[in-house]
């Protein structure tokens, strides 16, 4: 077993062992009831999400495992967080450099400068605290980045970040999405409900931008888009497998809808041809307005994945309800 660090308002215990390639150390969640969740500590990436019957929630190519990059890149599928940026633009690698650094595990994290002592995320959970810093070559500078990753009982996995502007440092602004892969049985068979009627715009057309006009969203082909100032709970259908994914969020008005369908994914070297059936990209993100920072200011995004019984549609819940 490995340390016990003091998180916020109570103890939690982790496993630390190491990834695939023996270098890389991993962070092991567990809760009572079997569900399990991997994290690693190179780009704080979660890297397996499993349910208390083992079944990987998750998806990762095959291919990532044997991919050979010139230098540290995140691993093809899992949840990755995307800092300073979404995409590509300018110097920085694609989706920024916070998936691409090593991460260290955050012993001592400040409290939430507004506690809510209706919230559950420190009761009966397994959780693990890391902390990003920048590196000299890294912009921008006066950055510090925490990530919270937690299994509840009921085995919904949380993700909370904070990204604090230090004292004495440059305002500076930035944009933010959990990368999130989702395993799915076939992409035909999935649909998308919570984004009706918005406005996205269409990375397949240079972002131009439409509004929605399907009651949910299918896939026949290659989509990548981003939903604009959505609710906070989308629904993921998947119907073979009776499963339905549940994210809610904060702090996250965007959603990145990714799959790269037949084409693209015979271009990715770290991407299996037919891997596209499988997999699902649903990503809470703030895209479209970047988010700025003053000298010791402070940001927080949570989001909450759930996989529960495909009976579940947004129907279920209050829109302006606060599920947090």
């Amino acid at each position: 077993m490995g340390h016990c660090a003091a998180i916020w308002e109570q103890r939690a215990s982790f496993e630390l062992t190491k990834d695939w390639n023996g270098i890389d150390e991993v962070v092991v969640l567990r809760n009572p009831k079997g569900a399990s969740v991997r994290v690693s500590l190179h780009g704080g990436q979660v890297m397996s999400w499993r349910n208390d019957r083992g079944e990987e929630l998750l998806f990762t190519s095959s291919k990532a495992m044997i991919f050979k990059s010139p230098k540290a890149k995140a691993m093809r599928g899992g949840i990755s967080v995307c800092f300073p940026q979404f995409g590509k633009c300018g110097s920085l690698e694609q989706h920024g450099f916070a998936r691409n650094r090593v991460w260290a595990i955050d012993h001592n994290p400040p409290p939430p400068p507004n506690p809510n002592p209706n919230d559950s995320t420190s009761l009966g959970k397994s959780f693990i605290d890391l902390i990003l810093k920048p590196a000299q070559e890294d912009r921008p500078h006066g950055f510090e980045l925490r990530l919270r990753v937690s299994l509840a009982l009921d085995g919904n996995l949380t993700l909370i970040s904070r990204i604090r502007n230090i004292k004495n440092a440059k305002p500076f602004s930035f944009s933010f999405a959990y990368h999130t892969h989702l395993s799915v049985s076939d992409i035909s068979e999935v649909r998308i409900e919570g984004l009706e009627t918005l406005d996205y715009l269409d990375n397949l057309c240079q972002g131009e931008r439409f509004t929605e006009q399907g009651d949910a969203i299918t896939f026949e082909s290659e989509v990548d888009r981003v939903y604009l100032s959505s609710s906070q709970c989308v629904a993921v259908l998947d119907h073979e497998k009776k499963r339905t994914y549940i994210m809610r969020k904060q702090g996250l008005p965007d959603v990145v809808v990714w799959n790269p369908w037949e084409k693209k994914s015979r271009l990715m070297t770290d991407f299996g041809d037919e891997e596209y059936k499988q997999m699902l990209c649903v990503d809470g993100a703030a895209i479209e307005k970047s988010i700025t920072l003053k000298p010791g200011e402070e940001w927080t995004g949570r989001m909450e994945l759930a996989a529960v019984p495909s009976s579940f549609c947004c129907d279920n819940l209050d829109p302006h309800l606060n599920y947090f």
